[in-house]
């Protein structure tokens, strides 16, 4: 049963980010929107949100599969801080402590993917 936690957790914790991901592709334009609303020049938000779309996916992937997860896990560490900060910090504002509570618990999750690599079902394992 132990070797299944870790394959269980990372897919927990990467399915938060290939949603995301898939939410902002299909949603390109609103998303935008979103960031520009939060303070982000108009020029950058196309580029930023490609940027963000790719990492989301390809940390996203890393940590469910188990594939140079560390890596993958410091990606979305680099992706979720600076996005915690902007976009989370009205504290005034149920919903946007709730936000960035959660996006506590995902650092936390990275962290220990970082620390504690991917566990023994993984392709990183596998090798």
């Amino acid at each position: 049963m132990q070797k299944y936690i870790p394959l269980v957790a990372r897919a927990f914790l990467a399915a938060i980010f290939l949603y995301s991901a898939f939410g902002k592709i299909t949603g390109f334009s609103g998303t935008q929107q979103y960031m520009a609303a939060g303070g982000i020049p108009a020029g950058l938000t196309g580029i930023l949100l490609v940027g963000a779309i790719v990492c989301e996916l390809f940390g996203g992937l890393s940590v469910l599969l188990g594939y140079k997860a560390r890596w993958g896990a410091i990606a979305l560490i680099i992706f979720l801080v600076p996005t915690t900060l902007i976009f989370h910090t009205n504290f005034a504002e149920r919903m946007q402590v709730i936000q960035f509570m959660k996006n506590l618990g995902l650092l936390g999750g990275l962290l220990m993917v970082y620390s504690f690599g991917s566990g023994p079902l993984s392709l990183d394992q596998q090798q």
